[in-house]
């Protein structure tokens, strides 16, 4: 017998996961039971889908009516205006308490459950915005700049979600500052999480402009380089996680990426 969309825990998971990491109204539209909120990373990829679609569509043909860069400045409101800012926020939560708590792990959980933004976390966005768009605006024209969103945006979710099985969270859920903590991904779930982050990536690298680049490996690679590197910080400091390091996990890699995809794309004009 087959059983209906809304009796199926995945479809309450998606919706969950829409409602969680965006802004726009899908609460208006369905309401998920709550404990699908601890299931939001296994579908954190499928809402790059959405964010990386539109931050490439407004890339793509904004550009055809104002300048190339107005047009990039534009697709990265967009993904602000959608996502309420909340990877930004947990970027500048995540440097304000690394760089004020020093090795002591109450302060640094602290500060970074303090909505209050400090010096270190106001320096971190405004570095990590100038360099993710001296990195786009590299990239050359629109399509390719396009097609970097596409794929960046769920593969770095797909790579950020794993640090919830890495570690344990870092607090209890009664002090999370949003009331969820993740539970661990299961294989079937994981090998979902995989698909999400790597369809985008092999789709359009097979149909893009830099699928010709042979040392592309690296545009790979070295996400799940800072991953790591990220990783050990994280354990070292906190042992554990919390939602903030994701957000920031996730810019971090997104980051890499696209610096990564620039260098490259530098190197083959240069040679």
């Amino acid at each position: 017998m087959r059983v209906p969309l809304y009796k199926c825990n995945w479809y309450h998971n998606i919706w969950a996961a829409l409602i969680f990491f965006t802004r726009l109204p899908f609460w208006r539209l369905y309401q998920p039971p709550r404990d699908s909120y601890r299931a939001v990373v296994e579908f954190w990829p499928l809402t790059g889908w959405l964010t990386g679609a539109m931050m490439a569509a407004t890339v793509y043909f904004g550009s055809m009516l104002i300048p190339l860069p107005l047009a990039l400045a534009l697709a990265i409101v967009v993904r602000l205006l959608i996502t309420g800012a909340l990877h930004e926020d947990g970027l500048a939560d995540f440097v304000d308490g690394f760089g004020g708590g020093g090795s002591n792990r109450e302060r640094i959980l602290s500060i970074m459950k303090d909505s209050h933004i400090g010096t270190y976390g106001t320096i971190a966005l405004i570095v990590y915005f100038a360099l993710l768009f001296l990195a786009l605006s590299s990239l050359g024209g629109s399509e390719s700049i396009a097609f970097a969103m596409l794929a960046a945006d769920p593969f770095s979710k797909m790579l950020s979600g794993q640090i919830i099985q890495m570690m344990p969270y870092a607090r209890t859920a009664e002090g999370a500052k949003n009331g969820v903590v993740y539970r661990p991904v299961t294989i079937k779930a994981g090998i979902l999480l995989a698909i999400q982050g790597l369809l985008p990536l092999a789709l359009l690298w097979w149909l893009s402009p830099f699928a010709d680049l042979t040392a592309l490996y690296w545009v790979v690679m070295a996400p799940c380089l800072t991953l790591y590197l990220l990783y050990l910080l994280i354990w070292h400091r906190l042992r554990g996680y919390t939602g903030d390091c994701c957000g920031a996990v996730f810019l971090i890699t997104e980051l890499t990426f696209h610096l990564t995809l620039a260098m490259l794309m530098y190197q083959a004009q240069t040679i």
